[in-house]
């Protein structure tokens, strides 16, 4: 045995049990199969980053050596710079977002924001509510806290506000471990709904009567490729808490998001940042700065929304050409993903290896819920990255995959060997 093997093992019993608790992400368990030249990927929510344009990106990030190199290459404060910050409450005022500067905490990415909302909220047992399924960073960052997570099913119109109603009749009115709800009212992650303004303005009335806070998580709001735009909950209540990135409009390599939220939980999350990483990068944030106002950004937006929307449209056509009937799948309205949900005993994660061996990798269901049971016949399947011709040819080769299962399963039928 080496030196380094005996390193890790003899502390392996010094492991705090809430790192005990944490599971591996399953979309970075599949970068490296997803890097392979023979294998298209539907695993991964990565912008395409080469439909940027070079001249913005240098001109931004020029300006800073050009002006702002002594401040750039500084600590700063632990809550960001005030003028990026001015940057996103205008990004949140074309959304219809209000807010001022001093109710913004600049975060390295929307995830460090969620695991800020659980050192500060979460005492283990605490109740949290989620859709289920929701984003597994969003577990990942929550179950280091041990948190009760109740997760409510969502249809083509988001969250199910009547079995949510249910869940919250049997918790209790200000119970005191019921925390808040974090949902992704756009564009859902990993389910691609959005949730109907009818439901958002319930969802807020509940908040009020049962006493917990929302948590709106809002990454993909304006990649919209059709329909109307849909107010944020932020715009409907002040008291919302609302995340936000640019890791989606911008770059994922520049790591800055945000938080608006109440002066109240703005002052405790910048308590808990002091701790974590006591100030963000105020190089990203600086270049972050001057790309949204000396560029011409929108155009670039709608660059990557109209090649969303024809990499969206690949994959709806192709599923719908070659997936069995037994299959369903959502269509996403924007963002990035479609949920698809095949027969119950269909296992998603036993099935990503033959997958591997036809080419084509996806995010098995199960990693999406907490007990990381429930979804075990689901995958989430990405539009945002392999160009259309490859995202059919991906949808081709996993349809051969599934009508694979689907016939060991009727030969097991046939022969008498399991129960219909």
């Amino acid at each position: 045995m080496t030196s380094a093997h005996l390193t890790f093992d003899i502390y392996g019993d010094k492991v705090a049990d809430r790192v005990r608790m944490m599971r591996s992400s399953a979309v970075r368990d599949l970068f490296a199969a997803a890097t392979r030249p023979d294998i298209i990927s539907l695993s991964g929510g990565m912008p395409d980053v080469s439909l940027l344009p070079s001249s913005a990106i240098r001109k931004a990030t020029r300006s800073v050596y050009d002006s702002q190199q002594a401040v750039a290459l500084q600590y700063g404060s632990t809550d960001g710079r005030v003028e990026t910050k001015r940057v996103f409450c205008d990004l949140m005022r074309d959304l219809g977002i209000r807010v001022k500067p001093d109710e913004v905490l600049i975060t390295s990415g929307a995830q460090e924001a969620l695991d800020l909302l659980g050192k500060t909220f979460i005492n283990e047992g605490d109740i949290i509510i989620t859709e289920g399924p929701t984003y597994l960073g969003a577990l990942q960052a929550f179950s280091a806290y041990q948190p009760d997570i109740r997760c409510i099913p969502f249809d083509e119109e988001g969250m199910r506000i009547d079995l949510l109603e249910e869940e919250l009749a049997s918790i209790g009115k200000n119970n005191p471990r019921l925390k808040f709800c974090y949902t992704i009212p756009n564009f859902q992650n990993p389910g691609g709904v959005t949730m109907v303004p009818a439901r958002r303005k319930r969802l807020l009335e509940l908040s009020e009567d049962y006493g917990f806070m929302v948590v709106e998580d809002d990454p993909y709001g304006r990649l919209r490729y059709e329909g109307g735009h849909v107010l944020p909950m932020k715009a409907l209540s002040d008291q919302v808490v609302y995340l936000g990135t640019v890791s989606k409009t911008l770059a994922p390599g520049l790591r800055c998001g945000w938080v608006a939220a109440p002066h109240g939980v703005i002052g405790k999350l910048n308590l808990a940042k002091q701790g974590t990483d006591l100030c963000g990068s105020m190089f990203d944030q600086v270049v972050v700065e001057h790309y949204f106002t000396d560029t011409p950004w929108q155009r670039t937006l709608q660059r990557f929304v109209k090649t969303y929307r024809q990499r969206r449209d690949a994959m709806l056509a192709a599923l719908e050409e070659h997936f069995p009937a037994e299959a369903s799948w959502t269509h996403p309205q924007g963002g990035f993903f479609v949920w698809v949900t095949l027969p119950a005993y269909v296992d998603t994660s036993s099935m990503l290896g033959a997958a591997l061996e036809h080419g084509v990798t996806y995010t098995p269901g199960d990693g999406f819920f907490p007990d990381g049971v429930r979804g075990r016949n689901c995958m989430r399947i990405a539009f945002c990255y392999e160009t259309p011709e490859n995202i059919t040819e991906a949808i081709r080769r996993l349809a051969e995959v599934i009508e694979e299962r689907l016939e060991l399963y009727r030969a097991f039928i046939q022969a008498g060997a399991i129960k219909a």
